[in-house]
């Protein structure tokens, strides 16, 4: 779909900052976890600081995300309901000392997927040397994102190439303790709240 900003909740590590490109630089910092829409096709750079690893103090790692899906969410959840692309310790680790990371999000195919809530953090695995991890994901699900990480750092000046050309995206708000509630109790405060009718 042309002009849909498909909304990602990037999540990282307590403390972590995360700036977008913008005009080829990067813009304002903005505290993990982060909402924005990103536009299906296009590759995003991220500059990420603030790690949390004693040996990384004063480091950045610079991940980019690329949208190759989107959700269909009800319309006025879109944002709630936002892809979340998680950048881990786990994978910052390996892209300090050079490995190159790639990791899939994918949406598990609703036939095969436990039924149950996981509440630490986002499930991975390891694919294992030789095999394509979108491969792995596309067996498994809808792979809608991928998130790249390690090999580049910034050249002297404004590069288009690194920046992949600042494509656009929008920020949206943090996320609200409502909104971070079940959805069936959330749906249930939502309706207490009186609705005012117009004349």
């Amino acid at each position: 779909m042309p002009g849909f900003f498909q909304p990602v909740e990037i999540k990282a590590p307590d403390g972590v900052s995360i700036s977008l490109a913008v005009a080829n630089q990067f813009g304002p910092a903005m505290k993990a976890p982060c909402r924005v829409g990103l536009l299906i096709g296009s590759v995003y750079r991220l500059r990420v600081t603030n790690v949390p690893l004693p040996q990384a103090e004063g480091m950045e790692v610079f991940p980019t995300i690329e949208i190759i899906d989107r959700t269909y969410a009800p319309e006025d959840q879109q944002v709630r309901f936002a892809i979340p692309a998680e950048i881990t310790v786990q994978d910052i680790e390996p892209a300090l000392r050079g490995k190159f990371v790639t990791r899939v999000i994918y949406l598990e195919d609703p036939r095969r997927a436990l039924p149950m809530r996981n509440n630490n953090g986002q499930p991975w695995f390891d694919v294992g040397p030789g095999r394509d991890p979108l491969v792995a994901a596309d067996e498994l699900g809808r792979p809608v994102a991928i998130v790249r990480m390690g090999g580049r750092v910034p050249d002297q000046g404004a590069d288009p190439n690194f920046y992949f050309g600042s494509p656009a995206w929008v920020a949206y708000p943090p996320r609200t303790a409502l909104e971070s509630k079940p959805v069936r109790e959330a749906a249930r405060a939502r309706a207490a709240v009186p609705v005012e009718k117009k004349p």
